[in-house]
């Protein structure tokens, strides 16, 4: 079973758009501000593998800096998001409803 981990960093902040009718084999992330509930544009998202001698870095997107813009604190400036992959070309999706003092994720269809 391979690990992988979504890590979305906040101070340079907020989405990337979840895929509706995504290809087998694809991820996708949907932000969502917890306290307006609107999408969160410009989080930075990387997509890492967990090898022995560490994390490989596969794929990093970024459409800019959503706290900062507003002029907000975080007390998060990180959000680790780790999971399991059990089967190949396996569709998966990754909302997370973001506030500025805490978050939550689970695993989407």
């Amino acid at each position: 079973m391979k690990k992988y981990a979504v890590l979305m960093l906040l101070p340079a902040l907020m989405a990337a758009p979840a895929v509706l009718a995504a290809p087998q084999g694809t991820l996708s992330v949907h932000i969502l501000n917890q306290q307006t509930g609107l999408p969160s544009p410009g989080v930075t998202v990387t997509l890492e593998q967990q090898q022995q001698s560490g994390w490989t870095t596969l794929a990093s997107g970024k459409t800019g800096d959503y706290f900062h813009q507003q002029k907000a604190k975080t007390f998060f400036p990180e959000v680790p998001v780790l999971f399991s992959v059990s089967r190949t070309n396996e569709k998966l999706h990754i909302p997370l409803l973001l506030s500025q003092y805490g978050y939550s994720t689970y695993r989407g269809s």
